[in-house]
């Protein structure tokens, strides 16, 4: 008997080391204009029964590979010839499968994400029964997260949202991405600044831990200004657990692409989006949340901190960059998008990124024209 269970295509670089179950597939929404994860994919509800089996296959094979760690002697330590033993009498389930349990295993059970990008959207009752059979089957786990547009938490009363939580999950990503409604409507995310703010409080009062995401340059150059302030002005009304920053990178094939080609929105290169965040660092006030900078689109991946007290480091890192000349400010951009360098105190100039960054410049016209297509590639 096979012992499979479905996976989506993303999940948040701080759950790298959790479970994925799958609750629904795709996005209920899928119109924002700078997402192209879900394009042409069409959304659905998974059956709770056919959930509920994913996480027995999950346990099944945790099962095994457990035992299979205490049989060669390795007391629950995982590796390959575990694996591979524990599979040796299960050739109608794929490898990757035990892979993806082992790994699990490694980092300890410890975390769980449901996927695909609006699982709370389904009836809370159904959303409750899998919560408490996934706790049932691991009981080592300490956090389930979820990916939820701010539209679907606004709707759910304050008892659901409740409900939801004393089952188990635990934290709740909201992609915010703008507090400005006029960049909100550009972009079709099919929100407003009102019922963002509505939606996160309404979780934090739950007692989730909330993590609000942040897109630096989603406003185009036109309205840079006010993406920064009124992002600020909803992150201030919810006080998220966490700020996460994603900045924007228009990818071929997603409607704001088409836009910038034709004029409608102009695109904001590295140091401009920079400045922003800085500008909206500056607007944060009286709160108490991390900001994160946790994706490899970020060009600053270490700008993070705490509030209150983490707020001043933050725009010191921010204006250690700043104060770099242009020439080694383009040396840090070449270097960190190549991989060559992953903070800016990694940074000294190095014979490479400069022959590099005068061949793209040759070849694109500027730095940013030419990490504008490195990019392209990056998701």
């Amino acid at each position: 008997m096979s012992h499979t269970f479905e996976m989506g295509p993303i999940r948040p670089p701080s759950e790298a080391y959790s479970v994925l179950v799958r609750v629904t597939r795709n996005c209920p929404w899928n119109r924002c204009a700078f997402c192209a994860t879900y394009k042409d994919q069409q959304f659905s509800r998974r059956d709770t029964a056919d959930v509920i089996h994913d996480i027995d296959s999950i346990h099944v094979l945790a099962s095994r590979i457990l035992e299979s760690s205490h049989i060669l002697g390795f007391n629950g330590l995982i590796n390959d010839e575990v694996v591979r033993h524990a599979r040796s009498e299960d050739a109608e389930t794929h490898v990757s499968f035990y892979q993806q349990v082992a790994f699990w295993l490694h980092y300890g059970m410890k975390t769980a994400f449901l996927q695909d990008a609006n699982s709370v959207l389904i009836k809370t009752t159904e959303l409750v029964r899998i919560l408490l059979h996934l706790r049932e089957r691991f009981q080592t786990i300490e956090r389930i997260t979820s990916y939820a547009r701010a539209k679907t938490i606004a709707k759910k009363s304050p008892d659901e949202l409740s409900e939801l939580r004393a089952a188990g999950l635990s934290r709740i990503h909201i992609g915010m991405e703008s507090g400005c409604d006029e960049v909100l409507s550009l972009v079709d995310k099919g929100v407003t600044a009102v019922e963002q703010i509505e939606a996160g409080r309404k979780a934090v009062a739950a007692g989730f831990d909330v993590s609000e995401y942040y897109m630096p340059g989603l406003g185009g150059r036109e309205r840079w200004r006010e993406n920064a302030a009124e992002s600020a002005r909803v992150i201030n009304a919810v006080n998220p657990t966490f700020i996460r920053i994603r900045s924007t990178v228009p990818l071929p094939g997603t409607p704001l692409y088409d836009l910038a080609g034709q004029g409608g929105w102009t695109p904001m290169g590295e140091d401009d989006k920079v400045r922003e965040i800085r500008a909206f660092v500056e607007s944060l006030h009286d709160i108490t949340g991390t900001l994160q900078s946790d994706h490899m689109m970020n060009l600053l991946e270490d700008v993070e901190g705490t509030f209150p007290d983490g707020k001043q480091r933050i725009l010191e890192k921010i204006d250690a960059y700043l104060s770099l000349g242009e020439d080694d400010r383009e040396s840090f951009i070449i270097g960190r998008r190549i991989g060559r360098y992953r903070y800016l105190s990694d940074f000294t100039r190095d014979p490479q990124v400069e022959a590099l960054k005068g061949r793209l410049k040759a070849e694109y016209g500027s730095v940013d024209a030419a990490v504008s297509e490195i990019l392209k590639n990056f998701i």
